[in-house]
């Protein structure tokens, strides 16, 4: 008895694989009975789930009940011909909720009923604007921080030694006024150092690093002051490759960005705070200073179960002096989006009630040696 031959994979269908995994945004091939045939790894990405287990089940199930996708498809089926949709939102549990997409279907020539679906998240776009924004808003800090630098600080110097003057001859009541100046100029100097690192313009010294070392040690500090009385949960890929980063910087980032998370969590709540890191292929960006297009691969998430933040102010939360803390400055997530601008990456929040996550996207390192390669 003969021993059955299995089919052997072509030249021609591995580079067709290849090439549909290369693509950066999501696409999925429907069958006539609206199973999924295939799908590439950023749809795999996207719906959160392996090809494996989307072939099992039919397509409408992995997007929203009454989605006018559905039908698109229909459509296309019946017309032969492409049709396009936008800002269509495929939100989902399942996929982390908002997903505002641009819709592209098209029918399969050479086998009736079967259509390509590709999605291209206008999120993506907008994320790239508003970080441009806040870049725009951190130059401005900068300028006005070299401005207080010397406006400010050396006057303050002299009111403060003035008031130190008065103090030694003054009464008890008096002095307790002279101590008061003294006090509030030593707060607005801290104030100011605080604008002047954005002032700072030095190239940043960077290196591969460990982002789980630097989530552990951001874990541990946080564990054992601000953030005792708070869970945390830790979803973290291994075989993540190194980030091409400043190690103190990272660690300033992921501590205002815990710090902030904490806050937020009442103390009635039974608060959690996930920290989470995945590779995301697809995500590139063009960066002041690059010659070209800098793929931003490395995803980084702290997620927290606090009250949330409101819907008007999402868009400008790494504006400078935007803050929804009655005693905050408005610095802290400011000089979070300047770190990740300089070194290339881009920072985004997205709030929902008892979910709001904040999500980092950077490069990963490189050495001379793959980068002639590639």
């Amino acid at each position: 008895m003969k021993a059955e031959l299995k089919p052997r994979t072509s030249d021609g269908e591995a580079l067709t694989r290849a090439i549909l995994d290369a693509v950066p945004h999501p696409v999925v091939t429907l069958a006539e009975d609206g199973r999924i045939l295939d799908a590439n790894v950023a749809a795999e990405t996207f719906f959160q789930v392996s090809v494996p287990l989307l072939r099992r089940r039919p397509f409408a199930e992995f997007v929203p009940f009454g989605t006018p996708l559905l039908s698109l498809i229909e459509q296309v089926r019946e017309r032969g011909s492409s049709v396009n949709e936008y800002r269509v939102d495929l939100g989902t549990p399942r996929n982390g909720g908002e997903r505002i997409v641009d819709i592209h279907v098209a029918p399969m020539a050479e086998r009736p009923g079967h259509v390509v679906v590709m999605f291209q998240e206008r999120t993506i776009a907008e994320k790239m604007d508003r970080q441009l924004t806040h870049r725009g808003a951190a130059r401005s800090v900068s300028a006005l921080a070299s401005m207080l630098a010397h406006e400010i600080k050396n006057p303050l110097s002299g009111i403060r030694g003035a008031a130190q003057l008065l103090e030694q001859s003054a009464g008890d009541e008096d002095r307790a006024l002279t101590r008061l100046i003294c006090d509030e100029a030593d707060r607005i100097v801290k104030l100011v150092d605080r604008m002047e690192v954005f002032s700072d313009e030095r190239p940043v010294e960077r290196e591969p690093v460990n982002i789980h070392a630097v989530l552990e040690h951001v874990r541990t500090l946080a564990s054992s002051g601000f953030a005792r009385h708070i869970r945390f949960i830790e979803d973290y890929d291994p075989s993540l490759p190194p980030v091409y980063a400043n190690r103190d910087q990272l660690i300033q980032v992921f501590l205002n960005l815990v710090k902030n998370a904490a806050e937020a969590i009442d103390s009635e709540t039974d608060g959690e705070i996930h920290l989470t890191t995945a590779f995301r292929p697809g995500v590139r960006l063009t960066v002041p200073g690059a010659s070209s297009k800098v793929s931003l691969p490395l995803e980084f998430c702290v997620r927290d179960n606090g009250k949330g933040v409101p819907e008007d102010l999402v868009q400008h939360l790494f504006d400078p002096f935007v803050t929804t803390k009655p005693t905050g400055s408005g610095l802290g997530l400011a000089l979070v989006a300047k770190i990740i601008g300089d070194h290339g990456g881009i920072v985004e929040c997205d709030s929902q009630p008892r979910r709001t996550t904040f999500r980092v996207l950077l490069p990963m390192y490189r050495s001379s040696r793959s980068s002639e390669d590639n």
